[in-house]
């Protein structure tokens, strides 16, 4: 008899890391509540001088606050504040987050460094602080869940489930746009070389999001380029990701997602 796997048993805790999850009014944190309501325990990953220094609004502490509103949910949540930047910080993440909840099955990236700078303004600085969180945290991430899994034959049933947001934007933002691209490329990577261990990876685009970053002038355009008549919401896009850690979502693997409400496809 085929066992099921962790991510699918409903007898075993559900353990997922969240990154991103710095202030109340982000993707991160609609993440963070809706998979504590699907029943999934929590290791919640901020980094405070990150949010300080984009200067977007947030409240006195969002992340405990936004942990508290999952843990009324009925999850386990743990708070682990890193610098991505810092390659040992990955390992240490990953590991934290399995001492104190178990085996993680979930690993949710929403984390980013946006910046926004041109081809003739884009320090070296802000080109190696952009990869070191948008693409090669994701990687190192990825690959210290994937060394925890067993290896073998593939079985039909996931192992565990990896869904990283990404954009699609270029001008204007070069070392963004340049390290989400890497991103995408590093985790539909993982769909296929993690096979062996139940690895189901996914994209998802979710279009222009407001969370603090847009002025009236960009609100405007977004709304007039968006089909469906509205913005999207952070929730919009924890409705997808929660699908996607589902059982009924077990079998997209390996696709960039976009949930952005028909944007910019007229």
């Amino acid at each position: 008899m085929t066992q099921p796997s962790p991510a699918s048993d409903p007898g075993h805790p559900r353990v997922a890391l969240v990154t991103g999850v710095g202030r109340r009014r982000s993707i991160g944190s609609e993440l963070a509540l809706g998979l504590a309501a699907d029943g999934w325990d929590l290791a919640l990953n901020h980094w405070q001088p990150y949010d300080e220094r984009v200067g977007y609004e947030r409240g006195s502490d969002d992340p405990a606050s936004v942990a508290d509103d999952c843990r009324r949910l009925g999850a386990r949540v743990v708070l682990l504040p890193a610098d991505l930047t810092d390659p040992a910080a990955l390992a240490a993440l990953v590991e934290a987050a399995t001492t104190q909840l178990g085996s993680v099955t979930g690993l949710v990236m929403s984390h980013c460094e946006s910046v926004d700078s041109t081809l003739l303004t884009t320090s070296l600085e802000a080109w190696q602080r952009h990869f070191d969180v948008n693409a090669r945290a994701t990687w190192l991430l990825i690959r210290e869940l994937a060394t925890r899994l067993p290896v073998g034959p593939p079985t039909g049933q996931p192992a565990a489930r990896i869904v990283a947001l990404t954009s699609d934007h270029t001008a204007h933002n070069l070392p963004y746009g340049a390290s989400k691209g890497a991103l995408d490329r590093i985790v539909i990577a993982a769909a296929i070389e993690l096979a062996d261990r139940g690895v189901r990876a996914n994209v998802i685009n979710p279009g222009p999001i407001d969370t603090g970053w847009m002025t009236d002038e960009i609100r405007s355009l977004g709304l007039a380029s968006t089909p469906a008549g509205r913005l999207g919401t952070g929730r919009d896009t924890a409705d997808l990701v929660r699908f996607l850690l589902s059982e009924q979502g077990g079998w997209i693997n390996g696709q960039l997602l976009y949930s952005n409400g028909g944007f910019r496809t007229s």
